[in-house]
């Protein structure tokens, strides 16, 4: 491959997603040149299309609220719900800087938080959430990085291989997908920030030989293909826990996508009940994470199931995919979302249970009476469902046709492994030397380090990891290319 055109700066960055926006503020704040190069046509990457929520500890939001936290117990609920396979020494420093170097931090150049939920796992609420959601803190810090001076941002750029001198990376090969043309992007130091592999259904069967009895749809950013992955591994670098695979199960399949890959996270209907296909309920629906909600649907026979909804509960539905956006917002269209309703094979309507029951091919009988036994659970002021726990405070019953069923399916989310790196975000070759010149951070090194998460994950710890990654290594590879002084390693306590 023979460069065309040849481009030169002192730090490249590679994905212009959490990692993206995080390491092009950083080194430019050290005084670095920085050029971005995106393979998508658009910018974003997966934390544009997220829900945005980062989990922090000790913030002055959970202060505010009277919310009492700390590094200590956080550490403790990360490596509980991980199962005592996480980096423990990764999570240690992002929590204990969590609330200063994220929080703080994001709020000074633009993202607004307004919020702190409560999540499966957390001895507190944590779960912070910035206005406009995953949107919304990718584009105030978007708007902060092109404020400071970070003015190229190079959409349909592909990365494709390292360019290397005497064992060093000084920069990048890409290949422009509009144009065809090979550019080397010469820099003092490149920052991969390339996310996961879950929407590159044949690598994580590859990892993942047990998900080949399943149905599994794609559901990351179109871009998370592993193809930082390959380019690092093709240096030497090695990678850890790639078989931990994140998912989620209220997801649809995309029936736009034609090779029936992909899938559409759903949100939005917290009143259905889950039902697999012989009609019956087998869950908690209230326990929807990765580590509670995928395990029970991705144990049924087969591993999928329908939430189940009455007219009433279809008015909050969403969808998290940008095709269904308001465009250049991360707000769904309500017009899109209706024609989704009548278009997607998917979502099946009846006008009774009985029918319900014959669209989606479950016993009708076992499903009119999961259907009323819930209900008389509702109807009777019970506080738990007797079944399965569910609490039923304010919840409604499934009585008002027509009624609608949902194909739930389980959708990878998140790459929980990646990239192994030190604590200043170097890759590390199978000798755990640093590789020279490059810089790796978010999903691409597994969110921070290569596992920073265990089994489970905390809600949030998948993007607040990244940005807080991203942010250690634009820093060091600022340091590198002469600017600035790196990030402190060491937790402040």
């Amino acid at each position: 491959m023979s460069a065309q055109i040849t481009m030169k700066t002192n730090v490249l960055v590679v994905g212009s997603g959490a990692v993206g926006v995080a390491a092009s503020i950083e080194a430019r704040e050290a005084g670095a040149k920085v050029l971005v190069i995106e393979q998508a046509d658009h910018l974003g990457g997966a934390a544009a299309i997220s829900g945005g929520g980062c989990c922090l500890a000790d913030t002055p939001l959970q202060r505010e609220r009277g919310i009492e936290d700390s590094a200590d117990l956080a550490f403790d609920d990360w490596i509980r719900f991980g199962e005592g396979s996480a980096d423990e020494v990764w999570a240690r420093f992002y929590l204990e800087r969590s609330s200063k170097d994220l929080f703080e931090w994001a709020a000074n150049r633009g993202v607004n938080w307004v919020g702190v939920n409560m999540n499966e796992g957390n001895s507190v609420a944590r779960w912070h959430a910035p206005e406009g959601g995953g949107g919304g803190i990718w584009h105030a810090l978007h708007d902060t990085a092109v404020a400071q001076g970070v003015d190229t941002w190079m959409t349909s750029t592909a990365a494709k291989e390292f360019i290397v001198e005497d064992g060093r990376v000084v920069g990048v090969r890409a290949e422009r997908g509009d144009s065809g043309d090979t550019v080397d992007i010469m820099a003092d130091a490149v920052v991969m920030g390339t996310g996961g592999f879950a929407s590159n259904l044949d690598m994580l069967r590859e990892h993942r030989p047990d998900l080949r009895e399943h149905r599994v749809l794609e559901g990351s950013h179109i871009g998370a293909q592993g193809n930082g992955h390959r380019i690092l591994g093709e240096m030497g670098g090695i990678t850890t826990h790639m078989d931990e695979v994140w998912f989620y199960v209220f997801a649809i399949p995309d029936h736009r996508d034609p090779k029936g890959r992909r899938g559409l996270v759903v949100r939005g209907v917290p009143d259905g009940i889950w039902v697999n296909a012989q009609g019956l309920r087998f869950h908690n629906e209230d326990l929807t994470g990765g580590a509670s909600g995928a395990p029970a649907v991705m144990s049924q026979d087969p591993a999928y199931c329908w939430s189940i909804l009455d007219s009433t509960m279809t008015d909050g539905i969403s969808v998290s995919d940008p095709q269904y956006y308001v465009p250049g917002t991360s707000r769904n269209d309500p017009a899109k979302i209706a024609k989704l309703m009548e278009e997607s094979p998917s979502i099946v309507s009846a006008d009774t249970l009985d029918g319900l029951a014959s669209q989606i091919g479950v016993p009708s009988g076992a499903f009119v009476d999961s259907v009323a036994r819930y209900n008389s659970s509702v109807d009777q002021g019970l506080e738990t469902d007797p079944d399965f726990g569910r609490p039923l405070a304010n919840r409604r019953m499934i009585e008002r046709p027509p009624y609608f069923a949902l194909n739930f399916v389980p959708l990878a989310r998140k790459s929980f492994g990646g990239v192994k790196t030190n604590l200043r975000c170097q890759p590390l070759d199978k000798h755990y030397r640093p590789i020279p010149g490059v810089y790796a951070a978010g999903e691409l090194a597994g969110m921070a380090g290569g596992h920073i998460n265990g089994k489970n994950g905390l809600e949030g710890t998948m993007l607040g990891p990244s940005l807080f990654s991203g942010r250690v290594a634009g820093a060091w590879a600022a340091k590198e290319a002469g600017f600035g002084a790196g990030f402190t390693e060491t937790a402040a306590r």
